[in-house]
């Protein structure tokens, strides 16, 4: 994988690619970055992968500070990136957040989007989830919590989403730093005080009328996305949900083989 930037509208946008062929844009949550889909990418060949970081995320923390972060306007940014890039129809695929953001990005720009995938991703109603209300309503004193900490939240939030504990000590390491690095717990406070869920109800009665190819993992586990939610996308989208057993939130870590072959199936 390489790293790429580009400057659109005057934001620094940072992503991963690797491959040639039809583009595939990969779209991770919270608290995550692009890493999220280090292990599916490598299982994806024969197309163009693109694992694009929002704005306010990963290294590019700085770039939200002053900025709506919001999911909506994400999906806003992501258009606009792909725009200048010259990507004219890709495959939309998200995880969490970045579930949202592929949502409306597909709703919004039906010409765009030739193929949606969905794994345990926001949607409807289904969140902000419980501990990130919590969160947020502390906001003003979870701020100022000291790196040291604010990781022992960040850690334990990463294991409750994990089914695969070797795993959710890799994540800790991928996703850590970035937070680190910039402002640690403010960051993640800018970031969730902009989670508004009419962000997805405003798409969400336009799931049905897409009428685009659509595939749905999900952790059968999840606590953070139930089950029940992705069983309403498979409805909605007329898709093939395929559960994995055990699984809870963050598949594309834990469980990047079956992310993969739902992937190549939806470009088959």
């Amino acid at each position: 994988m390489v790293s790429k930037t580009a400057v659109v509208d005057g934001i620094t946008m940072r992503w991963e690619e690797q491959g040639e062929g039809m583009p595939v844009i990969l779209v991770h949550g919270i608290p995550t970055c692009p890493a999220l889909w280090r292990h599916v990418m490598p299982l994806i060949a024969g197309v163009r992968c693109l694992a694009w970081e929002m704005v306010g995320y990963g290294a590019s923390i700085p770039e939200g500070v002053g900025r709506d972060i919001s999911v909506a306007q994400q999906a806003n940014y992501l258009v606009r990136w792909l725009r200048h890039l010259g990507i004219d129809k890709a495959v939309l695929a998200g995880h969490d957040l970045g579930g949202g953001v592929v949502q409306i990005a597909a709703v919004r720009n039906r010409d765009l989007c030739s193929g949606l995938f969905l794994t345990n991703a926001i949607g409807y109603d289904s969140w902000p989830i419980p501990s990130v209300k919590a969160m947020r309503a502390t906001g003003p004193a979870l701020r100022h919590l000291p790196n040291l900490a604010f990781k022992q939240i960040f850690r334990t939030f990463l294991q409750r989403g994990h089914d695969d504990s070797s795993r959710a000590r890799d994540a800790l390491e991928a996703h850590w730093p970035h937070y680190e690095r910039h402002g640690g717990a403010e960051d993640f406070v800018r970031q969730v005080s902009a989670l508004d869920v009419q962000d997805t109800l405003a798409v969400a009665g336009d799931l049905p009328s897409l009428d685009i190819p659509a595939r749905i993992a999900w952790g059968e586990a999840d606590r953070f996305q139930k089950i029940e939610y992705g069983e309403r996308f498979a409805r909605d989208l007329k898709a093939p949900l395929r559960g994995i057993e055990g699984g809870k939130h963050f598949t594309p870590e834990d469980h990047p083989e079956v992310v993969a072959q739902e992937i190549i199936a939806l470009l088959g």
